[in-house]
């Protein structure tokens, strides 16, 4: 299963703070996780082929080895602090499941 999460930061929240608190405490944390093959986020820098900004500033992909396992995870008080701390950054981040055809 890959996760895909569509997010742009509160208005009040610093993109560098941001950034700094992905690198340092989001990315290794999730990357952790046994149920999590890869973790990665990824900053937009533009809509190809347009001038256009992108309508999210951040994707997240989570490539989920097991979703049962996963479920137990995220439910841990590691992982919730860790998701309170994202979600004082990200304003409503969409979270979609998705599936390889």
């Amino acid at each position: 299963m890959r996760i895909i999460v569509l997010f742009n930061l509160k208005p009040d929240a610093d993109p560098a703070a941001y950034e700094n608190w992905a690198r340092s405490t989001d990315i290794p944390g999730v990357n952790a996780l046994a149920s999590v093959k890869d973790f990665q986020v990824h900053r937009a820098t533009g809509v190809l082929g347009s001038d256009a900004p992108s309508p999210y500033a951040y994707f997240e992909v989570i490539d989920v080895a097991d979703m049962d396992a996963f479920g137990k995870d995220v439910a841990s008080e590691a992982v919730q602090k860790v998701a309170a701390e994202f979600q004082q950054f990200a304003d409503n981040p969409q979270f979609i499941l998705t599936e390889t055809l």
